[in-house]
């Protein structure tokens, strides 16, 4: 009886160690499912194990390098090969906030352009208003200027009005006794020659013709000229030659009455020059008060827009 009772408690004790066991390590299993992160298997169940924390992690690396590589790629193509500018200091960012996007070479840029574009713009408009009032007067209300004439140069070459087609012609009345006013005109058409030489070359032919055909003989007229411009070509003829042509220009002269041969006397005329198509055909009226620049604006101007064949030689 005595030994049943002492084998009794033995082995209880021995129950409750091994009841102490499995509950220890069923704790611990349920603590590691916990702690440790389940396979990547959506479909294992099993808890973690290092073999699976090896292969996680190679994936994990072999993903960030791929990802990698895919950045580096991108970085190479052509719109990214720049660097983006930073900024050292925070005044810099500052100052190039308050500047904006536009830098100093933009502005110049910008500009420039729009410079360039008034200008352009203002020029058209000058041409196709110039355009129309040449269309507008080839109608009736134009004034008819200018015909057929045969006269003499100063080198005593028959001159007619044939001999003016080709080029633009610049036609000046006047004559070489005259004290300041015919001149001063003739200066002011050898510098309005020059200025178109510069810019259109030798398409401007200038004439002056005589108001004093009594007078003004070939070579009267050949030394008068050379004292203005080279270019210059005088053309005088008889009297009636004279008023023909003067009136086909609507040119008004006079002479004083009963004048006797040798009296020195003036002639008072009209002070305009005339320009001339390459056809021969009446431009436009260029008065005293257009200064000589001016005036060889306007000339190369009507030669820009002439749209025919132009002589220059």
């Amino acid at each position: 009886m005595a030994s049943s009772c002492a084998a009794r408690p033995s082995a209880w004790s021995a129950a409750l160690r091994t009841a102490s066991r499995s509950d220890t390590a069923a704790s611990a299993s349920v603590r590691r499912s916990f702690a440790a992160p389940r396979s990547l298997n959506a479909s294992s169940t099993r808890p973690y194990s290092s073999r699976n924390a090896r292969s996680s992690s190679t994936a994990v690396c072999a993903r960030s390098t791929a990802n990698f590589q895919s950045a580096s790629k991108l970085q190479a193509r052509p719109f990214s090969s720049t660097p983006r500018n930073c900024y050292k200091t925070v005044e810099e960012a500052k100052s190039r906030y308050k500047l904006g996007p536009f830098s100093m070479t933009s502005a110049v840029l910008f500009f420039t352009a729009g410079a360039g574009l008034i200008v352009y713009f203002r020029y058209e408009k000058e041409r196709v208003q110039r355009q129309r009032i040449a269309e507008q007067t080839k109608g009736v209300g134009r004034p008819k200027v200018g015909g057929e004439f045969s006269l003499v140069d100063q080198n005593g070459n028959t001159f007619t009005n044939e001999d003016m087609k080709g080029k633009y012609a610049l036609v000046y009345f006047g004559f070489t006794h005259c004290p300041d006013i015919c001149p001063e005109e003739l200066d002011k058409m050898a510098e309005m020659i020059d200025e178109v030489k510069k810019v259109a070359g030798n398409t401007l032919r200038p004439v002056f013709i005589t108001c004093d055909p009594a007078r003004d003989t070939p070579a009267v007229m050949k030394a008068y000229l050379k004292e203005f411009h080279p270019d210059i070509i005088g053309l005088t003829g008889t009297w009636d030659d004279i008023k023909g042509i003067c009136k086909k220009y609507r040119v008004y002269f006079s002479t004083p009455p009963d004048v006797k041969p040798g009296q020195d006397y003036l002639v008072d005329h009209s002070i305009y020059f005339y320009l001339m198509d390459p056809e021969g055909d009446f431009v436009e009226a260029l008065g005293r008060n257009e200064p000589a620049p001016r005036a060889a604006k306007i000339i190369i101007n009507h030669i820009g827009d002439w749209r025919g064949k132009l002589d220059r030689d």
